[in-house]
């Protein structure tokens, strides 16, 4: 879904929410076959193309690579790839200190992820996820550069948290095989995956990814295009709210994230989510909202504005509603 902590770079996504469970690395399941190989044989998902090394992107990477699927994680620059390789090992790190794997399956998981600099890495990639930053025109011209690279089979999806993937579908000359695959952060830790039908969807591109997220360890649910899908659609203005409430001054911060943990039994609050997410990322969707709705009810917090204004993103620069 959105970001957690993280530095944004142009081809970076970020979607978070609270993490509750593990959805621990296990043996492949072969999905379901969805194509004729570029071989002539039939076979589910083989290999994984995602743009964008940062939170999601690498946390896409961790969660195929655990489970046997060859990835090719391609950024801006080669210090962002190693870094999101290097995130991934710190990930495993953590998963064997609780016992979860072994330092063999790290180093298996490991030696199936691969970084470029260069699109062309994607070439022979069975599905080839976005994970760039919420910005309409950025997406866009990532898609077309993987549209010229990739064959007629591939699928092409959007971890888009916020955009219509019909909209997006519209500038890939293949848009049957474009979908939205929105995954919630930390991905190796939480179970959800939206799917979203653009209008141009086609059924076996549907079907394909969403055996490909069963085969992740996921829970696929198929919603309808439109801003924000569902979760999104509802947990971001509860933020906004939440902005509203503080800038009005009815409670302290403290006050309300302790009233929606204790009062709701949230496991986090909204402004100490806000702060994993990106303040940033936050007030994008709000405007994706206000623009597409044309409803006052989603008009983002001045408070809010105000605060990405000044460079108070959350966890990531060290300062938002709290201080890190």
């Amino acid at each position: 879904m959105l970001a957690g902590p993280d530095h944004q770079r142009a081809v970076r996504g970020g979607r978070a929410v609270p993490a509750q469970h593990v959805t621990a690395p296990r043996q492949r399941r072969r999905g379901a076959n969805f194509h004729q190989s570029r071989r002539g044989r039939k076979m589910g998902i083989q290999k994984v193309g995602i743009i964008g090394a940062g939170t999601m992107g690498n946390g896409i990477a961790q969660a195929c690579a655990v489970v046997g699927l060859q990835v090719v994680m391609v950024d801006i620059s080669e210090a962002a790839v190693q870094k999101g390789i290097a995130n991934v090992a710190g990930s495993l790190d953590r998963l064997i200190k609780k016992d979860k794997i072994k330092p063999a399956d790290k180093d298996a998981a490991l030696a199936r992820i691969a970084g470029s600099t260069d699109y062309a890495a994607l070439k022979s990639a069975d599905i080839v996820i976005e994970a760039a930053t919420e910005n309409f025109d950025l997406k866009v011209k990532i898609l077309k550069q993987i549209d010229a690279l990739v064959d007629a089979e591939t699928i092409i999806a959007s971890n888009t948290s916020s955009i219509s993937i019909t909209k997006l579908a519209a500038v890939v000359s293949h848009p049957q095989r474009f979908i939205g695959m929105h995954f919630f952060n930390p991905v190796p830790l939480m179970a959800l995956v939206e799917i979203i039908r653009g209008l141009q969807t086609g059924d076996a591109a549907h079907a394909a990814v969403e055996a490909f997220a069963k085969e992740l360890g996921k829970t696929p649910i198929t919603v309808k295009n439109a801003p924000g899908f569902v979760v999104n659609r509802i947990l971001v203005p509860m933020i906004n709210e939440a902005f509203f409430v503080l800038g009005e001054g009815l409670a302290t911060p403290e006050e309300i994230d302790n009233g929606m943990k204790l009062g709701c039994n949230h496991p986090i609050g909204p402004l100490a989510l806000a702060d994993m997410i990106g303040l940033d990322v936050c007030l994008s969707v709000m405007e994706v909202y206000y623009e597409e709705f044309a409803d006052s009810k989603y008009r983002p917090c001045p408070l809010l504005k105000e605060m990405v204004a000044a460079g108070y993103l959350g966890r990531k620069s060290g300062r938002g509603v709290y201080t890190y």
